[in-house]
C-alpha cells in the first residue's frame, strides 16, 4: 500500500509509475538498462527512491488504467485515475522513448542527473515539459472529468472558454441557466487564492451565477470546493504587481 505521506519526489515517481505500466521494458531501455530490475536500481542509485519498492509502488498504483496483464493497486479502484488522465493530456499520445524523455528532462531539470544516451529532445517535448509544472492546468482537467460530481452542477452541461480571456475558465448550463465558473489549484488542502483584475469584476458583475472552483490536495486525492458570489463571501486583498512587457519590432516592410 501507498504510504500516506506524500513522497518528497512524488511528481517524477508518478511519470515513472505511468511509463513502467505503459511502456514496461520499453520504457527502461530508454534509459540504457536491459531490465526493469537495472532501471529499478538506477533510479535507487540516483537518489530519486529511497527503495526499490518504492519505484514498484508506484507502478502498482498506474497498473490498473492500463491493460498491461497487471493488476496493481485495483482495490483502490479510480481513487487514482486524475493522475493518469492528467499525464495522458500532455503525453498520451508519445511513444516510449519520446515519454522517457518527459523523465529524463525532469531528471536533469530536478537532481541534475544528464541523459548520456544523446537523444535529442524536440523543442515541443520540453515545452510540454514546461506544463507539469502549471497547477491550474491539472485543476481544470479535474473539474472537466469530474465537475457533475458537484450537486449544483450534475445536470449541467459545460461550455469550455478559457481561450476567450475573459475572466472565467467555463460555462455551465443547467436547466436553461448560465453559471460562470473559474478555477483555481492548490497542490495541498491549505493555501490561498489570487484572482486577476478581469475574474475579480467578471465575478462582481454576475454574483450568485460566478462559482469560484478550489480544487485542492492536486497531489493526493483532489477535492473541488465550491464558492458562489466569491467576492462577497471571501476576504480579498488587493495587491498591485507592476511587470514589464518587452516587444520587438521590425522596420516597415513591404510583405509579398
Amino acid at each position: 500500500m501507498e504510504n500516506q505521506g506524500k513522497h518528497k519526489n512524488y511528481e517524477v515517481l508518478n511519470l515513472i509509475g505511468y511509463g513502467l505500466a505503459k511502456f514496461n521494458v520499453g520504457f527502461v531501455k530508454s534509459f540504457g538498462v536491459k531490465t526493469k530490475a537495472d532501471f529499478y536500481e538506477y533510479i535507487v542509485r540516483q537518489g530519486v527512491a529511497e527503495t526499490i519498492g518504492t519505484v514498484k509502488n508506484r507502478q502498482d498504483l498506474f497498473d490498473p488504467f492500463f491493460d498491461n496483464g497487471r493488476k496493481g493497486w485495483w482495490q483502490k479502484g479510480d481513487a487514482y485515475v486524475h493522475r493518469k488522465i492528467f499525464i495522458d493530456s500532455l503525453f498520451g499520445y508519445l511513444d516510449a522513448d519520446a515519454y522517457a524523455n518527459i523523465v529524463k528532462l525532469y531528471l536533469e531539470d530536478k537532481f541534475a542527473i544528464v541523459d548520456k544516451t544523446n537523444q535529442e529532445i524536440s523543442p515541443v517535448i520540453k515545452s510540454k515539459f514546461k506544463q507539469l509544472q502549471i497547477t491550474g492546468q491539472e485543476a481544470e482537467l479535474f473539474f472537466m472529468n469530474n465537475y457533475k460530481k458537484v450537486d449544483y452542477f450534475k445536470d449541467g452541461i459545460l461550455e469550455d472558454a478559457r481561450l476567450f480571456g475573459d475572466g472565467y475558465d467555463f460555462q455551465i448550463e443547467v436547466k436553461k441557466h448560465f453559471f460562470l465558473t473559474e478555477i483555481k489549484g492548490l497542490r495541498t488542502d491549505y493555501g490561498s487564492i489570487r484572482m486577476t483584475q478581469n475574474e475579480f469584476h467578471k465575478a462582481k458583475e454576475y454574483r450568485n451565477d460566478y462559482a469560484l472552483i478550489v480544487v485542492s490536495n492536486l497531489d493526493d486525492i483532489p477535492n473541488i470546493n465550491v464558492v458562489f458570489n466569491p467576492t462577497d463571501n471571501l476576504l480579498f486583498t488587493e495587491k498591485t504587481i507592476n511587470t514589464k512587457q518587452m516587444n520587438y519590432h521590425t522596420n516597415p516592410l513591404k510583405w509579398r
